[in-house]
């Protein structure tokens, strides 16, 4: 009987895998598909390198005056060798670096204490299931018959596209939206819900969307229904309450579903309901011998977040140590540019348990968005009116996806606004913009200078 069969080998997995060996243990693991998972080969690694290649030639073509734009198929191969060099480097190198048993297949439990891959039966002691997410497709009419992308397809396309639409509001269809936009191909956005970023501040999700629709001239469509797709003469259609849009291809952003095809209930393991494996505060799920870590909870499906869960479930399955995850500190952010970040509750989550307070400081009030003219965009804080203490912080604005793991550590330490502001920061920055948000809880910050402190 193995001590510990891990499955997947995503975020989750590798750190699991890692986090065993330096107890001691030489896991297996079992892992299906690309090795990696979603993050380096679909997810995180190339949509983001898209991205950056898309912000340079805007770039160039702001300060050139000319329209710039890269060559289509050459963006998606720099692409692709980013992804190949990092799988190689950051798994397939990091795997040959540890004592582990790697079996490739997909595995599915045959009692509370054993699965089968391959057809081999393996028996162990303690189980995490690590098996991550894919895509969610929705049902609507025609969809299927007319065909869709998800975003492994759009992020290695078959063939040059002038025009895409996207179906959903949230962080992949911003910055695929953004991505291809900057690719040169007219998108457009059909969101159902009232705003896009739904779960976000509604003064971050405005700001965004204006600035979306004013500077990237992508038009987003709001709390529509679709009706059904059909094929054109050479394009798709989808027809909505309000009309017909039509172009090259569409792209499904709707969300992805924890993959949960594993026999489960074999092995005693529940589901909860977002349709992910339920899980307590330490991971363990209804089998007390199995854990789960990563996308297949169901929770925020963020890789940094996956692989914290993957040390924690490994730590309470091999030593029963009781770590829970802080997920009152975790952030993320939409690496559309300028990014969108956060991290904490926002103002509705807060007032429910809290009496709150919070103030909201525009990038303009930034002397360093002011340097880079880039002043789009705003800083919000929610704090707990008594204590002083931050509860919640989202930005929209440059580099935000970097400030915020300032804002993350505040949180994480239950620091005041009184802290940061009693913290001096490098001027010009945009991290000053924590502290100036910070600063405006007791001051009219539009009456000071560059340096008051």
């Amino acid at each position: 009987m193995e001590d510990l069969v891990i499955i997947g080998y995503g975020a989750a997995g590798f750190s699991a895998l890692i986090r065993a060996n330096e107890l001691g243990i030489k896991p297996v693991v079992i892992g299906y598909g690309e090795i990696g998972g979603t993050c380096v080969n679909v997810g995180c690694v190339p949509s983001k390198r898209m991205l950056r290649i898309g912000e340079i030639y805007d770039y160039a073509s702001k300060i050139t005056k000319t329209k710039i734009l890269p060559e289509f198929f050459e963006a998606f191969k720099d692409k692709q060798e980013i992804v190949s060099k990092l799988r190689k480097e950051k798994y397939e190198d990091v795997l040959n670096s540890y004592d582990v048993k790697l079996i490739k297949g997909k595995a599915y439990f045959i009692s509370p204490n054993a699965v089968k891959v391959n057809g081999e039966i393996i028996e162990a002691k303690k189980f995490i299931i690590a098996t991550g997410s894919s895509p969610k497709i929705p049902e609507i009419k025609g969809l299927k018959e007319v065909g869709y992308w998800t975003n492994t397809e759009a992020l290695s396309p078959d063939r040059k596209i002038s025009s895409l639409i996207i179906i959903g509001g949230r962080a992949l269809a911003l910055e695929f939206a953004q991505m291809y936009k900057k690719l040169g191909v007219d998108v457009v956005i059909l969101q159902r819900s009232e705003r896009i970023l739904p779960d976000w501040e509604p003064e971050i999700s405005l700001s965004v969307k204006n600035y979306l629709e004013n500077v990237d001239e992508i038009p987003i469509f709001t709390n529509i229904k679709i009706k059904e797709v059909v094929k054109g003469r050479d394009t798709k259609i989808v027809k909505t309450d309000r009309g017909e849009v039509e172009a090259d291809e569409i792209l499904l952003a709707t969300g992805r579903k924890p993959n949960v095809d594993l026999n489960l209930s074999t092995a005693n393991v529940e589901l909860n309901e977002n349709g992910g494996i339920k899980v307590d505060e330490e991971l363990r799920t209804t089998n007390p011998n199995i854990f789960a870590a990563g996308d297949v909870i169901g929770d925020k499906m963020l890789e940094a977040l996956a692989g914290k869960e993957g040390v924690i479930a490994a730590e309470n399955a091999i030593l029963n140590t009781h770590r829970k995850i802080d997920r009152l500190s975790t952030p993320q952010a939409v690496f559309i540019e300028p990014n969108v970040a956060r991290v904490g509750l926002t103002q509705i989550e807060a007032s429910k348990d809290y009496e709150i307070d919070y103030r909201v400081v525009k990038m303009e009030s930034i002397a360093k968005a002011q340097i880079l003219r880039e002043t789009w965009g705003l800083i919000k804080m929610v704090i707990d009116k008594k204590y002083r203490t931050i509860l919640g912080v989202q930005m929209f604005g440059k580099y935000a996806a970097e400030v915020i793991n300032e804002a993350a550590l505040a949180i994480k330490f239950r620091a005041t606004i009184d802290d940061i502001i009693d913290t001096i920061h490098v001027f010009p920055t945009m991290s000053e913009s924590l502290k100036i948000v910070a600063m405006s809880f007791v001051r009219d910050v539009n009456k000071m200078s560059c340096c008051v402190d």
